[in-house]
Order: structure tokens, then sequence, then C-alpha cells
């Protein structure tokens, strides 16, 4: 068995993934056993803190295979090493490779295959102890000269990465530059989109035409295509806008600008009191808030860990796109405002960006709270090269992500616009009834007991009926409005109709409940794992509730007075 573990320079583990880097290699896992051989995988255009852990790790007794990985930009840089000799000197096998391209990926199979062949060395006695300064020191002086003796670095003109970082990284037009990055991707996810989400529509409706010829009139009918139908194909309709987003992030994180802009953002973030390693966590929670508060683990302290982990998801995930885009498709009209600006895409930057900026302000509000007069702990970033992306790596990242969405869309979506329809269906209308038959169902009376609270900020009963399901997953919403409405025809029928029974000022207030709203049940799990406690999952529940119902009571209130 294969365990790939956490990057990290050092055993000391000051952050919870290198704890379990450190636990595996110490053999403190009961879960994963006893480790036969380690491999060492150091940077070889920057082997210095690579060599200084391969020391470290000799004192834990394992045997030990060196890859020095990326030879092919430091031979492209001109860095040459003696790998024999640098394997006499260290005492340990050392191989090079070229992982992202497979290259050297032979001769790393045929070594770990020799070594299989001869018989592993016999493990030595565990002598490691946590490292102090001095020892740490030490150890950096000791590669330092390994270096100096195994490695030739060529005087060499700037690289082409220095030359392009002097302007991504100046201070007044790196930060303009990823500004307009973020607002060119916005609207490509609108404008690129349009034609492959007209194309679903059309074979939604063409599924659903279908299966009710073949269907006769009734209750059967009614689940699959009112209920079923309907309902998923309110949300796949959006695939192509989320696989449009992800791919740009695919591009840039392989492109290694993303490093680049975690540097920019790192003084920005600092002021709202968070930390630069924020980012990171904070960037992936644009995809999905899961994976966002898991790799919060890459932050040391724990306060700056809990901060992101309770901000993350503010961020504007994957699940939200399908909520915001049927609203603005309802409710702002799909006009130019100047060249290669449309206003649709500028509206969805800005409850993007108003999801950020909000991010900012509750850790800003936290850290005036809980760490007033602490200082926060410097950025320590390695930026890569940058390197033309991959297209098997990027086409890959973007099957997996879109066949996650088309996974929850057939089972999460699936069930829950059943329930509604279910819902929506039953009770019968009784004999005589004049009014239309959801007004006696089930999700008539949830809808009419919850419209109390929420009518304050111009909510419907039949938005509450929405929601209700929408606990599960944000986009759950839009199937629960389309089977509520009982409209077929994908997301210009559905606008058609939420913008006939909605004055405008009801689909502001829902965009921004949908921008602070923790409509997400496997976020609120995640939270309560990576904390080890519920109760920081309820302080999220409170505080999220609390701003989404105040901040659409503002919206709702004063677009009505405005005249929405």
């Amino acid at each position: 068995m294969v365990i790939d573990l956490p990057g990290t320079y050092s055993l000391r583990a000051r952050s919870p993934d290198e704890v379990v880097t450190r636990d595996v290699v110490l053999g403190r896992r009961k879960d994963v056993g006893q480790i036969d051989l380690l491999l060492v995988v150091a940077d070889a255009t920057h082997l210095r803190p690579g060599l200084r852990l391969a020391q470290e790790l000799r004192a834990c007794g394992i045997p030990i295979l060196v890859v020095l990985n990326m030879i092919d930009i430091a031979r492209h840089r001109g860095i040459t090493i003696d790998a024999e000799r640098l394997e006499r000197e260290l005492g340990l096998p050392v191989v090079t490779s070229t992982a992202v391209r497979r290259g050297g990926m032979e001769t790393l199979w045929a070594r770990i295959d020799a070594m299989l062949g001869q018989g592993l060395p016999e493990r030595s006695a565990m002598t490691w102890q946590e490292p102090t300064a001095a020892q740490l020191r030490l150890a950096l002086r000791q590669a330092d000269g390994l270096i100096a003796r195994t490695v030739h670095k060529p005087v060499a003109p700037r690289s082409l990465t220095e030359k392009i970082d002097t302007v991504l990284l100046n201070p007044f037009f790196g930060p303009v530059f990823l500004l307009v990055l973020m607002f060119a991707m916005f609207q490509a996810v609108f404008a690129g989109a349009a034609p492959l989400m007209d194309a679903i529509t059309v074979f939604v409706d063409w599924v659903s035409a279908t299966v009710s010829a073949a269907l006769p009139e009734g209750l059967l009918r009614g689940l699959i295509v009112d209920g079923a139908i309907a309902g998923v194909g309110s949300v796949i309709i959006f695939l192509p806008q989320i696989v449009i987003l992800f791919a740009f992030i695919l591009i840039l994180e392989d492109l290694g600008y993303m490093a680049r802009a975690a540097f920019l953002m790192d003084r920005i973030m600092g002021h709202a009191g968070l930390h630069g390693r924020a980012f990171i966590p904070l960037l992936s929670s644009f995809a999905c808030a899961v994976p966002g508060i898991m790799s919060a683990r890459v932050i040391d302290d724990r306060r700056d860990r809990l901060t992101t982990i309770l901000i993350a998801p503010l961020m504007t995930c994957s699940a939200r796109i399908p909520v915001y885009t049927l609203l603005i498709g309802a409710f702002v009209p799909a006009r130019s405002i100047g060249p290669g600006i449309g206003l649709q895409g500028l509206v969805m930057f800005g409850l993007f960006a108003a999801g950020v900026i909000s991010a900012l302000l509750v850790a800003f509000v936290s850290r005036l709270l809980l760490r007033r007069n602490e200082i926060a702990a410097p950025l320590m970033l390695d930026l890569p090269d940058y390197k033309i992306p991959q297209l098997r790596g990027v086409v890959l990242g973007l099957w997996q992500r879109a066949r996650a969405f088309l996974r929850r869309a057939g089972t999460i979506i699936f069930y829950a616009s059943v329930v509604v329809w279910v819902l929506s269906t039953f009770p019968f209308p009784p004999e005589g009834a004049s009014e239309p038959a959801i007004n006696y169902s089930f999700a008539a009376m949830i809808g009419h007991l919850l419209e109390p609270i929420l009518s304050p900020i111009g909510f419907t009963w039949q938005i509450c009926v929405a929601l209700v399901p929408g606990m599960a997953a944000r986009e759950v919403a839009v199937a629960g409005l389309s089977t509520v409405y009982a409209v077929s025809g994908g997301e210009a029928a559905l606008g058609s109709t939420l913008a006939a029974h909605w004055p405008l000022a009801t689909g502001v207030s829902l965009l921004v409940w949908y921008i602070f709203a923790p409509q997400c049940l496997s976020t609120l799990a995640v939270i309560k794992r990576e904390t080890g406690t519920a109760r920081w999952m309820w302080v999220t529940v409170v505080y999220m509730f609390g701003l989404a119902y105040v901040f659409s009571f503002i919206a709702y209130h004063l677009v009505r007075a405005l005249g929405g």
C-alpha cells in the first residue's frame, strides 16, 4: 500500500496536516501500521529544505529513498546535480524524476524494485527527538554543504518567471491585474455558458415531453415529469457555468498564478486579521466549502485556523451559482453596459465580491474581539515557476468536479425533488375546491407555518417551502421552486414565473439571503468534525442565519422604498 502524506519540512508538526505526517512516520497511527520504505520527494530546484528533512528522517530508523523531483526545470535552468556523489555523501539512495510529466518514473520504479528485490535494510533504532533551533540551524548548514559539493548553479540572467513576477507582483499593477482577471472570469461564466445551457434545456424539455407522451396522466407521470425531471433538470442546466468556473481555477493553479494571488492578497487579508495561508482554503471554498474547511489544516495557529473555518462558508461556492443564476436571469436585464461588460455578469461578480468582503469583515470583528493586541505571523510561501498547464490534468480535474456535481443531482437533488413533489401533491384538494391544488398540500402548510417568520424579509410561503429541502444543499432550492410553481422548461421558464409572481425586492432579498445563509448540511458537519466540537458548528449557524436575516431585511425594505 502506498500512502501520500501531507507535505512537510520537519516532523516538528506545527499544523494538523503536519501532525498526520509526523504520526504516520513515527508509527503513532494504529490505522496505518509500520512503514517499510519512505520516499522523500525534494524539489530539485530548491534542495535545501528537502535535504534537511531527509537528514532528520534518518533518525526514525526507516529505509529512505530520496526523489529529486522537477529535475526538468532544474536542467532547464542549467542546474546540474551530481546524484551519485549526493547519494554517497547523504548515505541514502537518490533518483531524479519529473512527476507531472511522468519523467524518470521507470527509473524510480526500477530502483524501488531493486531495493525490494535485495531486501530492504533492517530498521535501525528510533532516535528521533524534536530538534531544537540550534539543531535545525546545524542541519541547514550541513544541507548547504552538501549542495555546495554536489550542485552546480550557473550565474544565469533573470528567468522568465522573475521577469513576469516583476509585473504581476508589482504592488500597484498586481492587485489590479488580479481584480481584472477575476472580473473576466465571472463574465465568461455567463457569456460562455449560455449556448450549452440552452442545449441542456432543449434536451430536458425533450425528455420531459417524451415521458409525458409515453405515460398516462396520473400520479406516476406527475412524480416523474413534475418531480424528478423538473427538479433535477432545473439544476443540471447550470453544469456549464460550474465547469467554466473550475476551468479558470484549475488553469490558474497549474499555471502557478494561485500562489501569487495568495501573496497579493496577504496584505489585504492581514488587515482583516487573517493569516496569508488562509487564502488557499478560502479560494478552495469558491468550489466547495467542505474541501476549503479541510484545507485550513495548513494553518499553524489554532485561532487563525478556527477563524478561517468559520468564514469559509461565506465564500461563494458552486452550489450558490444555480440560485444566483436563476435570480439574476429573472430580475436583472441581459444588457451590455460597456465593451465586453454585461450587467448580469457584473451582478454575479458583485455577489462573489460580497461574499469575500463579508468574510473579511467577520474575520476583522473576530480579531478585534479575540486577538486585538496580537501581531500576526508573517506569510512564508514558495512561489513555483510559471509553467504551461497540462491538458490532461485540467481535463481530469474538470471531470472529477462535473461528476461530483452530477452525482449530487442524481442523489441529494433527486431525493429532495421527489420529497418536494410529494409535499406539494398531497393531500388532494377537497371536492369543489376553487384554489390551486398546491394551496391544500403539506407544502403549503409548512410554508404558511414559516411565513410569519420570513415575511418581514419579503419571502412568500412558496420560498419558505423551497428553503426547507434547500438546507440539505443550496441548489436544491431551485428544484424546490420549480416543483412548487409546477414549472418545466428550464431556467428561463422558471425565471419568468418568479419575475411574474415576486416583486424585485423579494428577488434581491433572496439573493442577499443566499450570500450568508448556511444552507449546506455537509459544510456544517465538516465544521463540527474539523473543530472537534458541535459548539463552533452552532456558532456558524447562528451568526450566518443572523447576518442573512438582517441584511435581507435591509435589502428588501431598501428596494421597496426605492419603488422595486
